[in-house]
This record gives structure tokens, sequence and C-alpha cells, in this order.
């Protein structure tokens, strides 16, 4: 017997509303730190990069990958981020939206910075985030927990 669900994939506006809800109910800068560790899940949904952008990236050289990955980064706040910061915090002044991305940006930075596989794995990484923390010492601890999470995600 075939049965159908009438379940359908939330649409992408629905999506990005969960994110953008969830980084709602934590402080600006953690709320940053969130929506941008999620950055390449929102890219996908809102259909980035294009074919277009993908076929360019393919031509580029490691060296010109290097300087886009690092252009990305340093312009983060002038990007779609931006917008699904000052979306979960409307009311929070944009000159603080920008340092509140910045900083998150800086930190995630400092995480990877300062991972050195020189022993137990979740202990490099503990400590590496620990030694980032100390630089940004103004995020919750859940989002320091979600920094150890996303640096073990990347450097495995």
């Amino acid at each position: 017997m075939n049965q159908t669900s009438n379940q359908t994939e939330p649409s992408p506006e629905e999506q990005i509303a969960e994110f953008v809800a969830s980084a709602a109910k934590q402080p600006l800068l953690d709320a940053a730190f969130e929506l941008w560790r999620w950055r390449n899940r929102l890219n996908s949904i809102e259909g980035r990069p294009t074919a277009e952008e993908i076929r360019i990236n393919r031509t580029l050289t490691p060296q010109q990958m290097g300087e886009k990955y690092r252009y990305d980064r340093d312009h983060a706040h002038e990007g779609p981020m931006f917008g699904y910061l000052k979306r979960a915090h409307p009311r929070a002044d944009d000159a603080a939206i920008r340092k509140a991305i910045i900083t998150a940006v800086k930190f995630e930075s400092a995480t990877e910075a300062h991972f050195k596989w020189d022993g137990d794995f979740w202990a490099c990484v503990v400590r590496a985030v620990a030694q980032a923390a100390a630089e940004y010492p103004d995020f919750l601890e859940t989002t320091y927990r979600d920094a150890r999470n996303n640096l073990a995600y990347y450097m495995k």
C-alpha cells in the first residue's frame, strides 16, 4: 500500500525563520555566533553560492580561495548575516549588530588559530576554545559549548 505524507519540507523562509527565532532567544553577541555557525546552512537554504559562483570558485587557485575566504569573513557584517541578526534583534542598533558579527567571526577564528592537535583530540578542542574565550570573554557558557562542538566538527 502506497501512503503519501501530507508533510512537506518547510519553505526556505520558514527554515530561515527557525534559525532567526532560535538566535532571538539569546543576547546579541551569542545570537551572532549562533547564526555565523549556521552560515553554510543558511547560505544553502538561500541558494548560495549560485551555480555561476560555484563555476567561478572552481577556477580559483588555492591562494585566491584563501583571499576570498578572508574577504568573506572580514566583510561578514556587510552581507546576509547582518539581515539575519537584525531580524533576530530588531531593536538593536545597526552598529551594535555589525560589532557583534565582527566579534563572533573573530572569536571563531581565534578558536581555529589556537587549535593544536597534540594529544587527545577533545582536550585540544577544549583548550583552544578556552584560549579563545580568554580573548573573547563576553559570550555565554552555552556559546562556548557550541564553539567546542563547532571546532571539533571542522577540525576532525
